[in-house]
């Protein structure tokens, strides 16, 4: 007999992964499914920002603005382990923006947004002298301060995903979508699993969140007729070593009017981007090519004193945003905002289309409003509130946090205490476990991962390959070595993970 639910969600990236959250807070029974891991396209390789978009405020968006800037206050409370306030410097260039157009969208963007502010105010600054100019070339004089916010950005859909689980729900990655069949009543939907099992489930309502996908789904899958159309636009990153040594990030206008982030990403490195390339090939396979690289090194070299080239480049990475058709020639000004759309010709089909990283919540609470029309939800909007933080955000304090992981644990290293507080917060104590030493933490794997925490990840964050534990759950593969990469392949493939897609009594 094929499983009953309220909401089936057909996608495993941010937004997909919000809403089962809501749904299933809301009472409603959820499945989720994702043919892939969970994050392992667009939600995975964004600049890792949550933020207001101040170059939107050029595009006269203010609406989006502001709702960005206030679930950017939201996001800062429910997941202060993987989202943490970031001040970034922009550079004066005069014949780009006058000074006073810059001070006036920055003032601006201070007071856009709803409720009470948490993050510093914005202000002019002299670079001449300053260790924050230190990094530029010296016609730089004048330039700005002001803040936003950093987040793990793949960590942020895996913990929504931990949540919606913990609140009942089922959830599927590496399970296909192959045929969704409407019918007045609910939909049939067939679904198989990575090793071609093939299973089949019920739903009385459907939610399209395939993101580059989404068109594609209802052409040839659900069979639904439609006008939609999504521009897909490519954006590509580069990571080099670290340019420079403060915690500030730099935020670059370029002569195309466009803008560049330097920011600083693990330490020892600086990640660089973005690009906005018109994109027609397969979103599964997007990669950086030679110009985007030449683009953005040349995009820091008009910056920076030290000169980057793309033999530098240690990593790059590339996803493709599916953004709303508005007829925009220039890809970069395409409006980030999104559009959900609810078709009740027949059973309930709720599509979604576009969107940002840092407006999901938002996103997936008025998705699940919208639902809430013609199913029967037992509470009203919930994943906003303090006391309903994400998996390991119990504690604001995570410096704190920290400092007590080290004193319980006095053989584990700082740094390594820094990384787990920071990707694991309050449930860094479940991944040590009862271990007393490094050894007690079993193999060691490169770096500072070990068989501990990559056991952990495959018990409960679905992680079942080396590039899901090293790119996705974590960015240790900047840092382990090709033979430790062939041990984790190996370990991994003798014990295949046995994640519970249930939720956990």
């Amino acid at each position: 007999m094929a499983e009953q639910f309220d909401v089936l969600v057909v996608g495993g990236g941010i937004n997909g992964a919000g809403i089962a959250r809501d749904a299933a807070g809301r009472g409603l029974s959820v499945c989720l499914c994702e043919r892939d891991d969970l994050a392992a396209h667009t939600s995975s390789a964004s600049t890792k920002l949550i933020h207001g978009g101040l170059r939107y405020l050029e595009q006269f968006e203010f609406a989006l603005v502001g709702k960005a800037l206030a679930e950017r206050e939201v996001l800062l409370r429910v997941a202060p382990h993987i989202i943490w306030p970031l001040r970034f410097v922009l550079p004066h260039q005069s014949h780009l923006r006058p000074a006073w157009m810059i001070r006036l969208g920055l003032l601006l963007y201070d007071h856009l947004g709803r409720g009470k502010r948490s993050l510093a105010g914005s202000r002019r600054l002299r670079l001449t002298g300053n260790a924050l100019g230190a990094p530029l070339r010296e016609e730089f004089h004048t330039g700005f301060v002001y803040s936003d916010a950093w987040v793990q950005d793949a960590r942020l859909v895996v913990l929504n995903a931990m949540d919606a689980q913990a609140l009942g729900a089922t959830i599927l990655p590496r399970t296909r979508c192959v045929r969704a069949t409407r019918s007045a009543t609910g939909w049939i939907v067939e679904l198989q699993t990575a090793d071609d099992m093939p299973r089949t489930v019920r739903t009385r309502a459907l939610v399209n969140a395939a993101g580059p996908w989404a068109v594609q789904f209802l052409d040839e899958v659900a069979g639904v007729g439609h006008d939609h159309s999504l521009r897909l636009v490519k954006g590509s990153h580069i990571v080099v070593p670290r340019m420079f040594d403060h915690d500030h990030a730099y935020i670059f206008q370029q002569p195309d009017r466009r803008i560049v982030f330097a920011i600083p990403y693990e330490h020892d490195y600086t990640l660089i981007g973005t690009t906005d390339v018109e994109y027609t090939d397969d979103p599964a396979a997007p990669h950086i090519d030679a110009d985007e690289t030449r683009y953005l090194c040349d995009a820091v070299n008009r910056y920076f004193r030290r000169s980057i080239s793309p033999a530098d480049v240690v990593w790059s990475y590339s996803g493709v945003r599916p953004l709303l058709d508005d007829e925009e020639d220039n890809a970069s000004e395409i409006t980030r905002d999104y559009q959900l759309e609810l078709d009740t010709d027949g059973a309930p089909l709720l599509n979604v289309f576009g969107g940002k990283l840092t407006t999901y919540r938002r996103l997936g609470e008025e998705a699940v409003d919208r639902l809430a029309d013609v199913l029967p939800t037992r509470a009203g909007a919930w994943t906003g509130r303090s006391d309903r933080p994400l998996p390991g955000g119990e504690r604001r304090d995570i410096e704190a946090l920290r400092r007590e992981l080290c004193q319980r644990h006095p053989w584990l290293p700082e740094t390594m205490a820094s990384r787990l507080v920071r990707n694991y917060g309050t449930r860094s104590a479940t991944v040590i476990g009862a271990a007393t030493s490094l050894a007690a933490l079993g193999e060691h794997f490169g770096a500072d991962l070990y068989q501990a925490e990559v056991d952990y990840l495959r018990r409960h964050e679905w992680a079942a390959t080396a590039e899901d534990i090293l790119w996705r759950r974590s960015k240790l593969g900047l840092r382990i070595a090709a033979p430790d990469v062939a041990r984790l392949h190996a370990y991994l493939a003798e014990a295949p993970p046995r994640t519970d897609t249930r939720a956990s009594a």
